[in-house]
């Protein structure tokens, strides 16, 4: 599997081109120009993408990079930052180095290929007091409330702890169904121990979703699709993958734009009229029910995810969270990061302006014409609030990449979907990462399709797996309910 790809060192897909360094003030006033004024409106939605896959983009990112120097570094080069997570779509956040080498992730012998899962707070909730306590729907924790994970990042805040549950239950679901037969292990792999077929099995699904649910929603699909029938043409390592920082520090962080001021987390914590409503579900609290906020872990039990609100299931009834429409706006408690025990406080989009000239990123101009695209016109970036700081400061003729992508998407993708740049970036490099992983469906048996229980034969969402890992709204399961 792709356990045995080593972690490596960030590089760059362009690397002849010239970075682009504005002045510093000149990054802080766009920064602050890329404040959300409407969080709440409807019309910023983006009706196109549940805001499940916010955090299932959030969940990927920490699954193949893991950078330890500090948001706001002055000047780094990228060829030395050591990216401590495999450059592959591996799990690895979730597996860690397996039952052999990380037993405290992992149930006693001989139920070794199973995950611990912890339980909810023992102390009655308080927003639902009827909702049973001490059920298994939380991470598993250690003596500090501290998430015992392949990834402590995976705790820092309520959705990304909870899809990485998820992600737990999904595979001990699997491991059941191959020891009782309702499950056919995987290609190749009949030799293989229980855990490695299961793993194997988890992660080939895993990686199908990466590529044909998260990533057909957030590029152009025919972008995807002629990367994957033609083949790449600037994501080219000549050894193992790497992560390129233009991926990593401009196209990839276009979740940042997706993310909402309020969500509608279950029928407690709700921001849609519910006669179990206690208080709003703020981005904030979303931040407090974490181990790494040192607030509210182990979780309430009337904090446990719907993730019927954040994914469309089929022929469900509910209707499911939007994310933000993808342009150069940030919700107001995301763009000024409150200090909140995860990371001080900061003005994000001022911080991702100031990570992308500290790497030499090039102008998003520049990487336009290597890629053969027509870049935005200085018109076109210069319209809006944000855009008229751009032009004041002429970052409307050569553009920082971040600042370019999103604004790219808002021009070009209707603000639903990235733009051609943005696509190709992506693209490239998911597609990169998986070729260049021997392990993977895509290296290792291209013509592999989906073999486990889907709403469509051959394929497999998101919404697919949370349904095989069972108990999609636990709080309103009656057994979860006190009489």
């Amino acid at each position: 599997m792709g356990q045995f790809v080593p972690s490596g060192k960030f590089g760059r897909i362009f690397p002849t081109l010239q970075p682009l360094i504005p002045p510093l003030a000149a990054l802080e006033e766009l920064g602050r120009a890329m404040k959300d004024a409407n969080p709440a409106d409807p019309k910023g939605d983006n009706e196109d993408i549940p805001a499940g896959f916010t955090y299932l983009g959030q969940f990927i990112d920490h699954d193949i990079t893991f950078d330890t120097t500090s948001i706001q570094e002055v000047q780094v080069d990228p060829l030395a930052l050591h990216n401590f997570r495999t450059p592959a779509l591996d799990l690895d956040c979730v597996y860690g180095r397996g039952p052999g080498d990380q037993p405290y992730l992992y149930q006693l012998p001989p139920n070794d290929a199973l995950f611990l899962i912890g339980t909810t707070s023992a102390n009655t909730p308080g927003g639902d007091p009827k909702v049973q306590t001490s059920l298994p729907f939380d991470l598993p924790r250690g003596p500090q409330s501290l998430a015992i994970i392949g990834d402590p990042r995976n705790d820092e805040n309520l959705i990304v702890a909870q899809l990485h549950l998820a992600f737990l239950r999904f595979h001990n679901k699997v491991v059941a169904g191959l020891q009782n037969g309702t499950i056919t292990p995987p290609p190749s792999a009949t030799q293989s121990s229980l855990f490695e077929q299961a793993r194997r099995l988890v992660t080939w699904h895993y990686q199908w979703i990466v590529v044909n649910d998260f990533l057909r929603k957030v590029v152009d699909p025919h972008v995807l699709d002629h990367v994957l029938e033609r083949g790449r043409a600037f994501y080219l390592p000549k050894g193992d993958a790497f992560i390129p920082v233009e991926f990593s520090a401009a196209a990839y962080r276009l979740g940042h734009s997706m993310v909402r001021e309020a969500y509608d987390f279950n029928e407690v914590f709700t921001f849609k009229p519910s006669p179990r409503q206690v208080v709003p579900a703020t981005l904030q609290l979303l931040f407090n029910f974490s181990g790494r906020s040192g607030v509210g872990v182990p979780i309430p039990s009337d904090w446990i995810i719907d993730w019927r609100r954040f994914f469309r299931f089929p022929n469900d009834g509910v209707t499911a969270g939007l994310s933000r429409r993808l342009d150069p706006f940030l919700a107001p408690t995301l763009a000024e990061i409150p200090d909140h025990g995860v990371l001080p406080g900061v003005n994000l989009p001022i911080a991702n302006l100031k990570r992308g000239r500290s790497l030499g990123l090039p102008s998003a101009q520049n990487v336009a014409r290597r890629m053969r695209i027509e870049p935005l016109s200085p018109k076109d970036i210069a319209k809006g609030p944000d855009g008229a700081v751009a032009e004041k400061h002429n970052l409307h003729v050569e553009t920082p990449l971040w600042y370019y992508i999103l604004k790219e998407a808002e021009q070009r993708g209707g603000a639903k979907r990235l733009g051609p740049v943005g696509s190709r970036i992506l693209a490239e490099v998911f597609v990169g990462l998986l070729e260049l992983d021997a392990s993977s469906y895509l290296a290792s048996n291209p013509q592999w399709k989906p073999t486990l229980p889907s709403a469509k034969k051959g394929d497999f969402a998101m919404t697919d797996l949370l349904s095989f890992a069972g108990d999609l709204s636990p709080i309103n399961d009656p057994k979860n309910v006190k009489p």
